[in-house]
């Protein structure tokens, strides 16, 4: 027997924090959206979108939005409901796509990484290895392997039977929180979830550091891999257990890190604060005879 639906038990009971947390999130959500839009149309109305970086960049601030959006709005309309309910085919598909979109996140942290590593270590190649049919092949490459990490990931999860209690502590459907409601020995699923969720975060994450050339002088990038994968490496290293603290780590990579990603990397870059004035802050200008 498996269950309908499961009971998020979201992150506090406490009706006072639940209000505040509403208010709070769903100015985080609106900060995302407006951050990461800005971040797209100014790269997509610039000469900045023939720059491979940027072109990786607009990729990430899409991955931000869909990725928050597979939990942020169902966290902000649970804060001010009574009894938090999903089914069980919503549960997977949040699952799903939430592993889905996160996934292309991490590969496009790497692959952005790779790029900064290609144009520091060779400056005279850069154009001819980073072309934009390169580039749509990273890109393409980072949705495929987005694709098969979440897929094994729901296949570990769909077939487990949850006959027991059906209460989720957490605010969204995660591995982890299902495995420890599921009837059935879930140690071996557990060791593939962080063979799958933990090594890919672990090794990506030490490749990431080794670059440490690119790292140093890009200190927004660092900055961006760093509050992302700390976080994750601590959820989906550990064995398959759970935490209250989970919970606060989550909001880092779900909320926290998607919202300060456009503030990262527009007020540390040169570039953009530059593209941003001349679309956005655009007036015109009178040369004696006519504006210009």
């Amino acid at each position: 027997m498996t269950y309908r639906k499961f009971i998020l038990l979201g992150l506090s009971q406490n009706k006072k924090i639940k209000n505040l947390c509403f208010l709070l999130f769903l100015f985080c959500y609106m900060a995302i959206w407006m951050g990461n839009i800005l971040i797209m149309i100014s790269i997509t109305c610039s000469q900045l979108r023939d720059q491979p970086m940027y072109f990786f960049l607009n990729y990430l601030a899409l991955s931000d939005l869909c990725y928050t959006s597979t939990v942020t709005p169902k966290l902000i309309t649970d804060l001010l409901a009574e009894r938090n309910m999903i089914s069980y085919n919503n549960c997977m598909a949040q699952l799903f796509t939430m592993h889905f979109f996160g996934g292309i996140e991490v590969f496009i942290l790497t692959v952005m990484t790779y790029d900064r590593y290609v144009a520091s270590c060779k400056p005279l190649h850069y154009t001819s290895i980073m072309s934009r049919q390169r580039c749509n092949a990273l890109v393409t490459a980072c949705c495929a392997g987005a694709f098969l990490h979440s897929f094994v990931q729901c296949l570990l999860t769909v077939n487990l039977p949850f006959c027991g209690p059906n209460e989720i502590d957490h605010y969204f459907c995660d591995v982890y929180p299902l495995l420890k409601l599921a009837c059935t020995d879930t140690h071996t699923v557990g060791i593939l979830v962080v063979a799958n969720s933990g090594m890919m975060g672990l090794v990506t994450f030490v490749v990431l550091m080794l670059r440490s050339k690119v790292l140093s002088t890009c200190s927004s990038h660092l900055m961006v891999v760093v509050l992302f994968f700390v976080p994750v490496l601590f959820i989906y290293v550990r064995p398959a257990t759970t935490s209250p603290v989970d919970k606060v780590f989550a909001l880092f990579y779900t909320i926290i890190v998607p919202m300060f990603n456009p503030l990262i990397y527009t007020l540390r870059n040169v570039e953009m604060k530059n593209a941003l004035r001349k679309i956005w802050c655009q007036k015109p200008l009178w040369t004696g005879k006519h504006f210009i």
